[in-house]
């Protein structure tokens, strides 16, 4: 009965306001709560209503063809298809083993042999485009606009390359940067930002805008450049000529740029466009829009792939302490990392930049210092897989060859890094590399690009994404760079689009006042807990330890927690939080829930809903803000601790604080 009435109430507004020459149709969520309405006339628009309150105005879209054709403006509607959908899909790899897939759908074909699907969640609104014609053409341009009712704030990430205005300049960025928060019409108009971003569409709505399903089509920035009360869509051009140049000749840099955005090459889907739209900060952190939204796997089997946790060099170094040899890119170094691994049950120890010749882009020539197969052999001796760093065009240029060469040496997977671009060949390229990698079974941690788009779910094998403004950072942000309320900013924004690859871990912990950058010996701002519970926050199914072995092993306590921490759940559950102040998440693996909570700058006592517990008393390990935490950020405490879903726990955060609860 639920589906003839949508279908009647679709039928019903276009009849009642063709006359006026425009077709309006409703679509709601499933839960009533969201509505939108799709106005087919002059132009193609949609708006959101949540609990009856508009917090996105009429936004037109539209897409701009050489062959003169404007899909969106003077369409002409041909036929609408409803659907609702309520499965549960299978999520390998993901926050939770199963999710539900509840929605309502309108498909607007129009004439012109084009589509526009809109979808409704109960926690957001989703449209996209589809091309039906055989024939190749060009996109010269998309409207993507973002109208609000009023000057609301947003939080937005900008771009931090190029010069103000020059958005050439700006489309080469690595997609890493914190956020500023200010009512839209004070954002900077000649900067572009880089989604995901949110907006605080009324003082109970907040509207995550973001995009999936990102295949072989450039990547969305949104500006405030037409000013208003809206955030308006900007992609990069087609490349028309490159450049090998960049960081150590590993890039290919865009000399100059088609006059269109992209290429079809017959009847294909375009990315969603999502606004996630929730009431409640905890709801937005536990979205699955992007990933319910993607593609799904294109991988039948999936047995060969293995998640799990990599100790890596780069960021603490290469220091070890108490050798007897010369730390560095060489074998006696990288055997230390395999035994801390071994020792530990760590899955896999990194290879990151070094190991092949410097300025080469040839992944065939490694260094001197290194006998690559004699590591792949001692580590898997040891149960531990190598896992190798790629700049991009270095794998890009032999990318079959160099898959199926290390592949059948023994190495496990690579990390390829400083794509640094989202245009349509870099989009496709994202895609490319996942499937070459899944033909030889190598997993692939795609550092140095944009923000993850559902291609994890397309390409299970894909198990982490960078675009993010992590841990790395530390080594040369100056004193007084706050990266702690961004921790506690990133649930609820950049996490919404999927896994990120943060490299949390460290053991040199220090206070907002104790905190300076050193590039050897780097440290973490926050306390040691807030670290610890970043493994259970924060979605990494490929996790690294960003410390020195030896600094891991003067801390047995804190290591031991995190090798036995895992990267991929059955369930979780967003417990308390609230963006840029404080988040608790709950997950389980089989029998055993972790809990984790992640504090910004001030302190503060928190009760800890346990409710999702079975009935019962329960044994739990508690690591918890030392009472001296607040001047020495190391300082914590274990306690083994006697918890019931009865009763909610009594924790207090220190400044930049945290805490794990591990119950069995």
């Amino acid at each position: 009965m639920k589906k003839l009435n949508l279908l009647l109430t679709c039928t019903c507004a276009l009849f009642a306001l063709s006359v006026q020459g425009q077709k309006q149709l409703l679509l709601s969520s499933p839960d009533g709560k969201l509505k939108s309405t799709i106005t087919v006339g002059d132009k193609l628009t949609y708006d959101i209503s949540c609990n009856g309150q508009q917090v996105l105005a009429p936004s037109p879209i539209s897409a701009t063809l050489d062959n003169g054709k404007v899909w969106g403006d003077k369409a002409r509607l041909a036929k609408v298809t409803e659907k609702k959908n309520d499965t549960q899909i299978d999520a390998p790899f993901y926050r939770s083993s199963c999710v539900r897939d509840y929605y309502n759908e309108l498909t607007l074909r129009f004439k012109g042999d084009y589509s526009v699907v809109f979808r409704a969640y109960n926690d957001g609104v989703a449209y996209r485009f589809v091309n039906h014609a055989k024939k190749p053409f060009c996109i010269l341009n998309e409207e993507v606009d973002y109208r609000f009712p009023a000057d609301v704030t947003a939080s937005v990430p900008y771009v931090n390359a190029g010069k103000d205005g020059d958005y050439n300049g700006q489309f080469h960025n690595s997609f890493e940067n914190v956020y500023t928060t200010a009512p839209i019409s004070q954002l900077n108009k000649e900067r572009l930002m880089f989604l995901p971003l949110v907006v605080q569409a009324t003082p109970e709505v907040k509207v995550c805008i973001t995009e999936t399903d990102l295949n072989n089509y450039p990547g969305l920035y949104l500006t405030n450049a037409k000013g208003s009360n809206s955030l308006s869509g900007i992609q990069a051009p087609y490349p028309k000529t490159m450049k090998q140049g960049g960081h150590n000749n590993l890039q290919m840099r865009v000399q100059t740029r088609e006059e269109y955005i992209a290429k079809v090459d017959g009847p294909r889907n375009f990315p969603w466009r999502v606004a996630v739209v929730t009431t409640r900060d905890t709801q937005l952190a536990a979205s699955n829009l992007s990933y319910l939204l993607a593609e799904p796997s294109k991988l039948s089997d999936t047995s060969w792939i293995k998640p799990g946790k990599v100790a890596w060099e780069w960021w603490n170094d290469w220091n070890l302490c108490g050798v007897d040899f010369k730390t560095g890119v060489n074998n006696a170094t990288y055997k230390a990392y395999i035994d801390f691994a071994s020792q530990y049950g760590i899955e896999y120890v990194i290879l990151d930049e070094g190991w092949a010749v410097n300025l080469e882009a040839d992944l065939m020539q490694v260094v001197k210092e290194i006998d690559l197969k004699e590591l792949v052999d001692y580590a898997a001796a040891r149960n531990v897989g190598i896992i190798l760093w790629a700049g991009y065009y270095a794998f890009e240029r032999d990318m079959e060859n160099v898959c199926r060469y290390f592949s059948e040496m023994g190495v496990k997977g690579f990390k390829v890094d400083f794509m640094d671009r989202d245009d349509q060949l870099m989009t496709d390229f994202n895609h490319r590399a996942a499937a070459m990698c899944a033909k030889y079974h190598l997993i692939l941690d795609l550092h140095g690009t944009h923000k993850p788009a559902g291609l994890n779910r397309t390409y299970p094998n894909v198990l982490n994404f960078e675009g993010v403004h992590g841990l790395e950072q530390m080594k040369w942000r100056p004193a007084g760079f706050d990266q702690i309320t961004y921790d506690v900013m990133i649930p609820f924004i950049r996490q919404v689009a999927g896994l990120m690859d943060y490299t949390q871990g460290a053991m040199r912990n220090a206070t907002r006042e104790n905190y300076y950058p050193s590039y050897s010996e780097p440290m973490s701002q926050g306390t040691r807990c807030h670290q610890l519970a970043m493994y259970i926050v924060l979605e990494s199914p490929f996790n690294m330890l960003c410390d020195s072995p030896s600094n891991y092993m003067r801390e047995p306590e804190s290591t031991s927690f995190i090798a036995q921490v895992p990267t991929v759940w059955d369930e979780t559950v967003v417990l308390d939080g609230k963006m840029g102040e404080y988040i608790i998440t709950a997950r389980r693996k089989g029998d055993t829930w972790f809990v984790g909570g992640l504090n910004n700058w001030d302190a503060r006592d928190v009760e800890v809903d346990l409710s999702f517990l079975s009935s019962g008393s329960h044994k739990a390990v508690l690591f918890k803000d030392g009472v001296n935490a607040h001047r020495t950020a190391r300082d914590y405490k274990r306690e083994e601790v006697s918890v019931s879903s009865a009763q909610p726990l009594k924790v207090h955060l220190a400044p930049g604080g945290g805490f794990t609860l591990q119950i069995d």
